[in-house]
């Protein structure tokens, strides 16, 4: 794996140093999360959080756990970092700090107080909410070591003030449970019980939302180092409190293990491959109905049309085609009236996507092709049928096969493709009517399902014709006489401001990518199909989206030059969500592109040259969200995200 690791200059700096997040997890959706510096900067940041019965509702548990030392000459040295409502950074430790490393996917943090040199690590224990916390001396003379542990007990997603009750705080075997929910054990534990009022979050505060809460200092651990090699380990875990994890460290040197056993079975092509398969396994966690995807770190759950536009990149890239074939049976299950189910993390399952079906299609299709497992393939062939049969019909939201055989959608008040923000109840980014990326997977899809059909003796009939019928309608409709692809056809009016008779979206937006990256893509890579005249030809249209869309971490989601584009993904929701698919950068987008360009012919080897870079910068070794449109293209969004993990080290392997 890559070498991720900073000194001084940012691991002292406030700003620097937390600026940059650090992520272990558990397998199970929980996680322990925070930045470099070890100050809090995100309500989701916590050394215990853990999942319910879905990845989405996690609870906070133990915050922090702020070392002292006492020294031989009896000065007291705070190691912790907090910032206040004052915006006073109190105490500062990380103004001590001389380095900060990432070891096979664990944190590790080294503080210097002159000849006495303190390193703390930090692992989950791998199928249960549980962290360790080891401290060692390094190096000098025998210390006092306190460890106060600060608490809360909370939905991840908002704050708790003191006005309430008191978190209950119960004595257990060298330590406590607090609030009946989690346990901490260590040496030497001194219960308190008191509230720090008013700590800040300024990450919070920049995205609009509130940024303050108070945390309850519930005791203090103990011990005394007195030679270098000697630790002191803290442990806190929920679910079966009566049963410890293992001592910390050996919970640091297992999922030490686990990490280089992962890396290994993925078989990277580099370091950096090796750094995106790590990556990629945070995001494949076991729930009770088996395994499932994480969208996003710290605040996704799980997503359909995420987990599906990632599943090559994560389960057969990464060597876990029997987790992905579990993954698949199960999502199968969701599918109603020819749609798959998108989400339950509002609470309610729901069916509210245009292309979540399709890229299950693909899942399915590219597994097969990818294992030869038949026996899947017939398993799971009526429900590609029941998919493209609702769609031939017609299901919810307008969703339905036009009588040229392209896939139309949309119904007021909704966005049903990924470009799915919505601003007061109205989509932001207008694709009701014909997208472009939503019949190229269609299209995908149908020949996919055609060629299963044929693998399993199944009927073939319907999808092959539904296919003939949406290509020829494709290469007639989706060429512009801009040199590129419409963004979307045949729109209801009132629709666009530009395009043929007001019906038609010719903005320069990368969805059209997936018309030639895609395995059964539409057009040809050479452009030689017959269409309209004055139809661009792949390397054009190609050519034509790297110049105006491509930047060091993804692509645009709209040209610069377009009278609708955002440059920064900033401010409160409202701000962001305007900006989100109206020019915000998309890592998940250098995918599609790279296959692109791969199949015809394009060079883009230097298209991964400022991710690659990247993976030191936001959500250490990982890939974010977003970025702005604007250079310096600064990472927006979650700081650990699936899909584009996923599509950058699918694409890096060679697709």
């Amino acid at each position: 794996m890559i070498e991720i690791g900073f000194g001084p200059q940012v691991c002292g700096d406030a700003a620097a140093g937390a600026g940059r997040e650090w992520l272990v997890t558990d397998g199970l959706g929980g996680y322990a999360m925070g930045t470099v510096a070890g100050l809090r900067t995100r309500r989701y940041h916590g050394l215990l959080v853990v999942a319910g019965d879905s990845p989405a509702s996690r609870r906070v548990g133990l915050v922090a756990l702020d070392p002292v030392l006492t020294l031989p000459s009896d000065a007291r040295v705070r190691l912790g970092a907090h910032e206040w409502a004052s915006g006073v950074v109190d105490p500062a430790g990380f103004e001590l700090l001389e380095r900060f490393d990432l070891v096979d996917g664990l944190p590790r943090w080294r503080w210097r107080i002159g000849e006495t040199v303190l390193e703390r690590e930090l692992a989950m224990a791998y199928g249960r909410p549980a962290v360790a916390v080891v401290h060692r001396l390094v190096a000098g003379p025998p210390v006092r070591l306190d460890l106060a542990a600060v608490c809360t007990w909370r939905d991840a997603h908002g704050e708790r003030r003191a006005g309430g009750p008191d978190p209950s705080l119960e004595p257990a075997a060298d330590g406590a449970v607090v609030e009946r929910a989690y346990r901490l054990a260590g040496p030497d534990w001194h219960a308190a019980g008191r509230w720090w009022h008013g700590v800040r979050h300024r990450a919070e505060a920049d995205r609009g939302l509130p940024a303050e809460e108070d945390l309850w200092h519930a005791g203090n651990f103990a011990g005394t180092l007195r030679r270098p090699g000697d630790t002191v380990g803290v442990l806190a875990w929920a679910g079966d409190l009566d049963t410890p994890p293992p001592p910390a460290v050996e919970v640091v040197t297992a999922a030490r293990r686990r990490h280089r056993a992962v890396v290994a079975a993925a078989r990277p092509a580099d370091d950096v491959g090796a750094t995106l398969a790590l990556a990629a396994d945070a995001f494949v966690v076991r729930t009770p109905a088996g395994p499932d995807v994480v969208a996003g770190y710290p605040w996704f759950g799980a997503w359909s049309r995420d987990t599906m536009t990632a599943y090559e990149g994560l389960f057969l890239t990464t060597g876990r085609a029997d987790e992905g074939r579990e993954l698949l049976r199960a999502y199968a299950g969701t599918v109603s009236e020819g749609m798959l189910a998108n989400t339950a993390d509002t609470g309610r399952v729901e069916y509210n996507t245009v292309d979540a079906s399709l890229w299950f299609l693909h899942a399915v299709t590219r597994h097969v092709e990818a294992t030869g497992d038949a026996d899947l393939a017939a398993e799971l062939l009526p429900a590609l049928r029941a998919i493209v049969d609702g769609h031939l019909a017609g299901t919810r939201f307008g969703i339905r096969v036009d009588v040229d055989g392209l896939l139309a959608s949309g119904a007021p008040g909704t966005a049903l493709t990924w470009m799915d923000a919505r601003v007061h109840g109205r989509p932001v980014t207008r694709r009701a009517g014909k997208p472009v990326e939503v019949n190229a997977l269609w299209i995908n899809g149908l020949a996919g399902v055609a060629g299963l059909a044929d693998r399993v003796g199944g009927d073939a009939g319907a999808a092959r014709a539904a296919h003939g019928r949406a290509v020829g309608s494709f290469r007639r409709r989706f060429p512009a006489p801009t040199g590129w692809l419409y963004d979307v056809v045949d729109a209801p009016a009132p629709a666009y401001p530009r395009g043929a008779a007001g019906q038609d979206d010719d903005s320069l937006r990368p969805n059209q990518l997936l018309a030639w990256s895609l395995p059964y893509a539409p057009l040809p890579a050479d452009g030689a199909a017959p269409h309209a005249v004055g139809a661009p030809h792949a390397v054009a249209a190609l050519r034509a989206v790297g110049a105006a869309l491509l930047t060091p971490l993804g692509l645009r989601s709209l040209a610069p030059d377009a009278p609708e584009f955002v440059g920064r993904h900033r401010g409160a929701p409202e701000q962001r969500d305007g900006a989100y698919h109206q020019g915000t950068v998309w890592p998940w987008l250098l995918g599609p592109y790279a296959d692109a360009c791969r199949r015809s012919n394009v060079p883009f080897d230097e298209a991964f040259s400022g991710i690659d870079h990247h993976l030191r910068e936001f959500g250490l070794g990982s890939v974010s969200e977003t970025a702005d449109g604007l250079a310096p293209h600064g990472a927006t969004g979650c700081p650990f995200q699936a899909w584009s993990v996923a599509e950058v080290l699918r694409a890096r392997q060679g697709g």
